[in-house]
């Protein structure tokens, strides 16, 4: 594969990554900028760097750019004698990712156990999905634990 062809297909994977995160619920801009610092080679980028790359315009960069920020999946670093920031992917420590996981999944059980005690049919459709879902949820808060063991030991 030819350095071109590489890049027109890592430039086809930002925009597939896109659509990904779009149907995750991320902004599409947002999706494309995290598909551009996870695929190419490059993996700082300046704030014009971003919005001429993906032909997007420079207010809904800065949004989506922002809205990353605040949800901890990039960050910004500056260099010494240079007034540019430059974008990359938040890189957090494995193990805080299986305890963020942990936490939502601790959370979503907790709101499903409220959900249940203010009901005033115990027994309805919607409280017995949410106790079903409970049940999914402790199951896998057991995987989890397990996983994050194994994957700790196998360092």
């Amino acid at each position: 594969m030819t350095s071109e062809e590489r890049i027109n297909n890592q430039k086809e994977l930002v925009e597939k990554i896109g659509r990904y995160y779009e149907k995750e619920g991320f902004q599409p801009i947002a999706g494309r900028i995290l598909g551009l610092l996870m695929i190419m080679d490059k993996e700082q980028f300046t704030f014009d760097e971003i919005v001429s790359e993906l032909l997007i315009s420079k207010s809904s960069a800065s949004n989506a750019l922002r809205n990353l920020e605040i949800r901890g999946d990039i960050e910004y670093i500056t260099l010494p004698g240079d007034r540019k920031r430059y974008f990359q992917l938040k890189k957090k420590n494995v193990s805080n990712i299986f305890e963020e996981f942990e936490d939502k999944m601790k959370t979503a059980k907790d709101l499903f156990h409220y959900i249940i005690e203010l009901k005033e049919d115990k027994n309805s459709n919607n409280a017995k999905y949410m106790e079903d879902l409970i049940k999914i949820i402790e199951f896998l808060l057991k995987e989890i634990h397990a996983a994050k063991l194994q994957f700790n030991n196998s360092k």
